[in-house]
């Protein structure tokens, strides 16, 4: 639930700053709901610090704006955001496996 409105309120806040995709990964909510760690995917990659350092600075507003989105929760969880570069690592496997030239061992010397 807080993951889905967290990215309905990222998918509004992305549109301020323009060329800028934010994805909300993934959401851990502590056992007593009052922390909740969120994920974030940011692209393109290069502006990742600068959109962190807005975000962190935009906190209390998103905080406040998912309370007023969530009405069953008696406690809105203080968010703490972290980056998710899950993507950038992929990226950087599949460039390495595309760089990476063919084995010396034919088939048949694997049989």
């Amino acid at each position: 639930m807080l993951q889905k409105e967290l990215g309905e309120i990222f998918m509004l806040y992305a549109r301020k700053m323009r060329g800028i995709l934010i994805s909300v990964t993934k959401v851990n909510v502590s056992p007593d709901l009052s922390i909740a760690h969120t994920n974030l995917s940011i692209f393109p990659g290069e502006k990742t610090t600068e959109v962190m350092e807005q975000i962190n600075i935009d906190t209390k507003t998103i905080r406040y704006d998912l309370g007023k989105r969530v009405k069953n929760m008696r406690i809105i969880p203080e968010l703490i955001f972290h980056v998710d570069d899950s993507l950038d690592y992929l990226e950087n496997i599949d460039r390495l496996l595309k760089s990476d030239p063919p084995s010396p061992i034919s088939e048949e010397e694997v049989e």
